[in-house]
């Protein structure tokens, strides 16, 4: 429960507008408000050298390995990321740690000052959202921590998201792929375009995204960022390889990231310059987010949860799981539920080969399908779906399913549905071992 201080200015906070609950397909996005914001803050985010971080899979656990690797180097980092699943502090960690109530509530309090003089003024942070409130608390919360770094997680795209006024160092975009269409655009050279916005002329970009046909249309996309870089004179660097796994990819980023900061004469505490060799396996370990590839159990039934919502991503997290030891080889029985502006029939489609059985939900918070729109479109993509009410309901009858079956349960398609089956894993009652 949050300190009475924080729940108060949470509060207010939930009055404004909020994106990530609801219906993106009538979103706005611009910078003005998030602009004006910073100047009335005095621009905190210039008080720290930031690594931006974008793409559609992997952005979140890249800015951690980054982060995190930054830490161990003996360097104050900050790490913004996006969704909370729980708790709003998530998303502010300094050092690995999240940020306090107190801290917290008095960054929102000087954010919500800000707008209300800028209503008062009729300017552009009279519009600042929900998102661009909280991005605002972010980077004041790293500058009075007297940061050295933070790594930053992008919201939406790139472009004309509340993050990209802060200035990276190093610019990530992770990979490119159909998703927020009615926001970024209906394809991936669109999206290429906003989430290569991140990338300012004295940087580097670094990018997973290749022109290799064999990668499909995301090849579209690298000709954009090539022409992004070029027009800033900004070099672009790849991995030289294209590893299997999701993990691994991101790791070879994050190494990536490391090295140019290297370059760049950024040392750690021991005045030894970064490299991408000191990400190891610790770091590794110790920088997973919750809610990624996230392996419980329940009884002897493996759980796996993760919030991927494009058909690429899902399709990924099927491969993955295929080669994991820790899971049997079998179908998974799946719970499902799906935010309203998402590719329902493209994620279906990746489900469809891979699934035992299919229950779908929803969840209370977030703007998400009904459920019994979600069942008509799985039985139109050839999959026979259950109903269950709620993210309860589809745990208890999933777990009763996959242990009939000697299999296990993947939970996907929303952060929204993931963060409460998460609650429900962790409550006192539940047979879990965190640690499968």
């Amino acid at each position: 429960m949050p300190s009475p201080r924080l729940l108060r200015v949470l509060t207010a906070l939930d009055a404004l507008v909020d994106w990530e609950r609801r219906d993106r397909r009538g979103m706005h996005v611009g910078l003005a408000p998030m602009t004006d914001l910073m100047e009335r803050l005095g621009e905190p985010q210039r008080r720290f050298r930031v690594v931006h971080v974008t793409g559609t899979k992997g952005k979140g656990t890249t800015a951690a390995l980054v982060a995190e690797a930054l830490r161990r180097a003996g360097l104050r980092t900050g790490l913004y990321t996006s969704p909370h699943l729980h708790r709003v502090n998530e998303r502010v960690r300094i050092d690995g740690i999240e940020v306090g109530d107190e801290e917290l509530a008095v960054a929102l309090e000087d954010a919500f000052r800000a707008r209300e003089a800028a209503i008062l003024e009729s300017t552009a942070a009279d519009e600042a959202t929900w998102f661009d409130l909280v991005t605002a608390a972010a980077f004041l919360v790293f500058s009075r921590a007297e940061c050295a770094w933070a790594v930053v997680e992008v919201g939406i795209g790139g472009r004309l998201d509340s993050t990209n006024v802060a200035d990276g160092e190093v610019c990530v975009v992770t990979n490119i792929d159909l998703e927020h269409v009615q926001v970024l655009g209906p394809t991936h050279a669109a999206i290429a375009r906003e989430k290569g916005g991140i990338v300012k002329r004295s940087s580097v970009l670094v990018t997973g995204v290749t022109g290799d046909p064999n990668s499909g249309p995301e090849a579209d996309a690298a000709p954009v960022l090539e022409g992004i870089a070029s027009a800033l004179g900004v070099r672009v660097v790849r991995p030289a390889r294209r590893a299997e796994s999701l993990l691994d990819r991101n790791v070879d980023l994050a190494r990536l990231v490391l090295d140019e900061l290297g370059r760049r004469g950024v040392r750690g505490s021991d005045q030894e310059l970064l490299s991408g060799s000191a990400l190891g396996a610790d770091a590794i370990g110790a920088a997973r987010l919750a809610g990624r590839q996230e392996l419980r159990r329940v009884g002897h039934t493996p759980v796996l949860l993760d919030g991927a919502h494009v058909a690429s991503s899902i399709t990924a997290v099927l491969h993955e799981a295929a080669a994991d030891p820790r899971l049997p080889r079998k179908k998974p029985v799946v719970v499902l539920a799906l935010g309203r502006d998402k590719d329902a029939p493209a994620i279906l489609k990746a489900l469809r080969d891979g699934v035992d059985r299919l229950l779908c939900t929803t969840a209370a918070s977030g703007s998400l399908r009904a459920v019994e729109t979600l069942v008509e479109e799985s039985s139109r993509a050839g999959i026979g779906a259950e109903t269950a009410a709620d993210p309860a309901s589809a745990l208890t009858r999933a777990i009763q399913l996959a242990a009939a079956g000697e299999t296990w349960v993947l939970v996907t398609g929303s952060f929204h549905l993931v963060g409460a089956v998460r609650l429900l894993l962790d409550a006192p009652s539940t047979d879990t071992d965190p640690r499968c």
